[in-house]
């Protein structure tokens, strides 16, 4: 009777209202469940573990950028919409021969600079805990605080015999949003923006008034590898450079509070100077709007790699017990109407993985001058740049911390090094990394040996090996693996990161984006198109101009 009178009671429910009826059978399923482990499982649970998996399970079934952050775990979310965090203000990387966190990068003007840490210390203890056998994400975590709260760490560094101790006080660690702009040749301006979390916006105007006082005619806007941040700060940004009333971005959702209309609300700072925006892979969601706006009002002229393809926006919700949650509620379209969407998490495969939108299933969008762009797939440049792939061997040597290594200890021979245009590594400096290497008995995988072992193995179960054995055998011989060649071969991309890593270690962010801009493919077109004032005006006109 029981049953029946439940099934009864259930069949009311579901024909209520059959989606209120599915969560709530779910969530009281979910939660017994958890009772039920609690009581009779063999083990004893740890509910706060357990379930956080659970929840996180569930989410990651979505997309990448629904998340949930627990009360005492709120410091990523505060560095996302904040872009400043309580900490030290330092980058620590892995050391796999040590099997402890160094000190990667500190920050300019951070704790961990001032109090005097440099790269390449090798973290030992916190509070005289010692920190062997933690991972990075555990230092990290330990290291980071509440702001004004203090603790010693201490570090052993390379060419000293004792271990060092720092009383350090954790501050709101604000990274630096613009780390560098300049004037270039021919009176170009280059800005160099990192992030648009914060306040971007105020320092980008301030920064662009700058060399608007030095004079520059044209601009730069470096938008690589930045991740995006706040939407609004992307529409203040565009604004500077676009009438006052142009709708840049329209989100579209499931209730009507994710549906909105962002349009220019200010007038403009410049609506005549040349643009070139920077952008590739790593540039994606309030950077896209930025660089996908301009492109699509033919503002500005798109150098570089496709970008990332985020096309969906997130808001918090608050949650119980301090909880907070941060979820997609919304596509955006930037102003051709075109969402740069590139992975459908909506539809996935049988396997639960997900991939690109093929650029075959994309659909024709058009610039407010009728230039051709497409949706689906991040922001095509309107100048693409082939990017050069770095050698098989500089990959091996910064995976084994060799240049990393060689960089400390440059720094411990040279108190100062010269202003970051001006420095070079040298040939003695580089003959010196080369027997460093040497001494190490540095190994590294050749794909050129792999390829021609598995052409080899296939050739004489096809019975080709016979016939083909003399020149399989000359070819080893030229395929041979020969350290001091490669070296040598491969000299100038392993000199720049050499350089990179060095000039860091003196002049911070601002020092290494310095260096990276003395050979910059994607700068030098950008500078070919805005020094060339008929080929810019071309190329952001409608088709029938261009012909």
């Amino acid at each position: 009777m029981m049953l029946v009178l439940g099934a009864v009671a259930f069949w009311g429910f579901k024909s209520g209202d059959s989606r209120s009826f599915q969560i709530a059978k779910n969530l009281d399923v979910f939660n017994s469940i958890v009772k039920e482990l609690d009581l009779f499982y063999v083990d004893t649970i740890n509910p706060d573990k357990t379930i956080r998996e659970g929840i996180d399970a569930m989410l990651y079934s979505l997309d990448p950028y629904t998340e949930y952050y627990p009360e005492d775990d709120q410091s990523e979310l505060e560095q996302m919409l904040k872009n400043s965090y309580g900490g030290i203000g330092s980058i620590i990387t892995w050391d796999a021969k040590l099997k402890r966190s160094v000190i990667a990068e500190p920050y300019e003007g951070m704790p961990a600079a001032t109090s005097g840490l440099k790269a390449g210390d090798v973290l030992m203890a916190i509070d005289g805990k010692d920190l062997a056998g933690k991972n990075n994400q555990e230092v990290s975590e330990m290291l980071r605080g509440q702001v004004g709260t203090g603790f010693k760490l201490t570090v052993q560094r390379p060419g000293t015999e004792k271990p060092l101790d720092f009383d350090i006080v954790r501050r709101s660690i604000q990274l630096p949003i613009i780390p560098y702009y300049t004037v270039l040749d021919n009176q170009i301006g280059y800005i160099n923006l990192s992030t648009f979390s914060g306040n971007p916006s105020k320092e980008f105007k301030q920064a662009f008034l700058d060399l608007k006082k030095k004079g520059i005619t044209s601009l730069v806007i470096d938008l690589r590898n930045n991740g995006g941040g706040l939407l609004d700060e992307a529409i203040e940004i565009a604004n500077f450079f676009l009438p006052r009333g142009k709708v840049l971005v329209t989100t579209k959702g499931k209730i009507k509070q994710a549906s909105n209309t962002y349009k220019t609300l200010r007038e403009p700072l410049d609506l005549d100077i040349p643009l070139a925006v920077l952008v590739n892979s790593s540039t994606a969601s309030s950077s896209e709007i930025l660089a996908g706006s301009l492109q699509d009002l033919d503002r500005a002229v798109i150098v570089g790699n496709r970008t990332f393809g985020k096309g969906l926006v997130q808001t918090t919700r608050m949650l119980p017990y301090g909880g907070t949650m941060k979820l997609t509620t919304s596509k955006y379209y930037i102003p051709s109407g075109r969402c740069v969407q590139a992975i459908d998490y909506k539809h996935r495969n049988e396997d639960g993985s997900v991939g690109r939108i093929p650029d075959s299933l994309t659909t024709v969008f058009h610039t407010a001058a009728g230039r051709e762009v497409r949706d689906g797939g991040g922001v095509t440049p309107d100048i693409e740049v082939k990017q050069d792939k770095l050698p098989n061997i500089l990959f091996y040597l910064v995976n084994d911390n060799l240049i990393f290594n060689y960089a400390t200890q440059y720094c411990l021979k040279h108190a100062t090094i010269a202003e970051p245009e001006k420095f070079v590594i040298t040939d003695a400096d580089y003959a010196d990394f080369k027997e460093m290497v040497k001494k190490v008995d540095f190994k590294y995988d050749q794909q050129t040996e792999k390829i021609l072992k598995s052409l080899k193995e296939m050739a004489e179960f096809e019975g080709y090996l016979t016939d083909a054995s003399k020149e399989f055998d000359a070819l080893e011989k030229k395929l041979t693996h020969n350290l001091d060649r490669d070296l040598d071969y491969f000299s100038k991309d392993i000199k720049n990161m050499i350089a990179l890593e060095i000039v860091k270690r003196y002049y911070y962010q601002r020092g290494a984006i310095i260096e990276q801009l003395k050979d910059d493919d994607d700068l030098k077109k950008a500078v070919e198109i805005l020094t060339s004032p008929e080929e810019y005006r071309k190329m952001l006109s409608s088709p029938e101009v261009k012909e």
